[in-house]
Formats: structure tokens, sequence, C-alpha cells
């Protein structure tokens, strides 16, 4: 379970908006990548456990997910779409939606916490914390951000192309979604970055056109087309 030891170790520091950052949705063969940022109050309440989202159902998630959205001082969450991380790469792709969720706060965090081993690019003082999901409050929050908000783009997007099972597999590779894949050809949401090891990659239908930019944001408590 996540816990506060590492802000607040920052917090006697006198560096009192710490903000955690995390991602999901690297692995998918299809959709969005998403990052979230979130910083949370010092008095968040010790019943409202986070961890690493992984590690939580659905129905915890999104009643977390609530609570950040009423409680955190701050939170924004990016998405990155298919045509953009085929052109950029997942890797790239990733870091750059954690910048850009950062930059687009509302506050200037005073140092920043990133799950993985690796940095974004950021004009601001950030630490990367390998598992951090599930050692900082902050991260797990963040990771719960991410990973709800991408879970909506593509329940979303399970309504909008239901040939494609995307509400029930997320557009992770399983073996459901790979029969599919075979069968249907790629959707206008799939990675063509992407394949499955040792399975061609279909004819595409129609190529999702690209769109220019830096990304689709969600922030605060405003709603979205997914229902956010």
């Amino acid at each position: 379970m996540a816990d506060f030891a590492i802000e607040r170790a920052l917090w006697r520091r006198g560096l009192a908006l710490v903000a955690g950052v995390d991602e999901a949705g690297r692995g998918p063969l299809a959709g969005p990548v998403v990052a979230a940022a979130v910083v949370l109050p010092h008095d968040w309440p010790p019943a409202l456990a986070l961890d690493d989202s992984k590690r939580l159902s659905a129905a915890v998630r999104e009643r977390l997910f609530a609570e950040i959205r009423r409680r955190a001082l701050a939170w924004r969450a990016v998405a990155m779409m298919a045509p953009e991380i085929d052109r950029v790469n997942i890797g790239q792709a990733t870091l750059l939606c954690m910048a850009r969720a950062v930059q687009r706060l509302g506050v200037q965090p005073q140092h920043v916490l990133v799950d993985g081993n690796r940095l974004p690019v950021l004009a601001l003082p950030a630490e990367a914390l390998v598992k951090g999901d599930g050692r900082s409050a902050s991260v797990a929050a963040a990771s719960i951000v991410a990973k709800v908000v991408r879970d909506r783009w593509m329940e979303a997007y399970g309504r909008r192309f239901p040939q494609w099972g995307f509400g029930q597999h997320k557009g992770y590779g399983t073996r459901r979604h790979r029969d599919l894949l075979a069968r249907l050809g790629p959707s206008p949401i799939h990675r063509r970055s992407f394949h499955v090891k040792g399975e061609p990659w279909p004819e595409a239908a129609q190529p999702a056109k690209r769109r220019s930019g830096g990304g689709r944001s969600v922030a605060g408590a405003k709603p979205l087309r997914p229902g956010f």
C-alpha cells in the first residue's frame, strides 16, 4: 500500500506542492496512452487508502477517482492517440504525456515524483521512483486517475466500434482481441506501430487521420465526452 513517507520528507524541506505522475496504456495494441499528474493535500484522509491502480478493483478505482477529483489541490490527465504514438513511438509518447500533464496542472509543483526509471523533460525538480505507484500516495493517485480516464476512453470507443470489443479488453492484446484483429483488421484507433509477436499485422481498412497538437487533456471536474 502506498503512503506519504516520501511526500512528508519533501514537505519537511518546505516543498509543499508535490506532484505524483504516472501513466496507463503503454502496452495495448489500440487506444491512447494516458498520463496523469496529481497534487494531493497534506490532510488526505487515511481512510482513503491509495495504491497502484493495478492492485485495485474497478469499483475501488472509480470511488477513489471521485475522491481525488474532489479533494486534490490539482490534477490533470493527458491522452495521446494512436496516430501520434505511431509517429513518435510509445516511449516518447508516454514521456510527452507526462510532461504535458505536469505543465497543465494549473499550479506549479515544487517537486515531481514520476513512476518508473525515466523522467520526462521538466523545468522542475523531479525524481523517478521505480514501482512508485506502490510507494508514493501521490504517484498512486496519478496511476488511478490515468487508469480510470483511459478505461473510460476505451469504453467510449467500445460503443463507437463495438465489433472490436474495446469495452471489455481495453485495447490490450488478449486472445479474444487478437482473434478479432485477425478477422476484422485494425480499427481507426489501433496502433499501426504495434503488432503481436509471431503474428502478421492485418491489412488496414482505413488509417486514422493524424491530428496535430499536444494531446487531449482532462482536468478539474469538468465533463469530457467519454464521461468524465
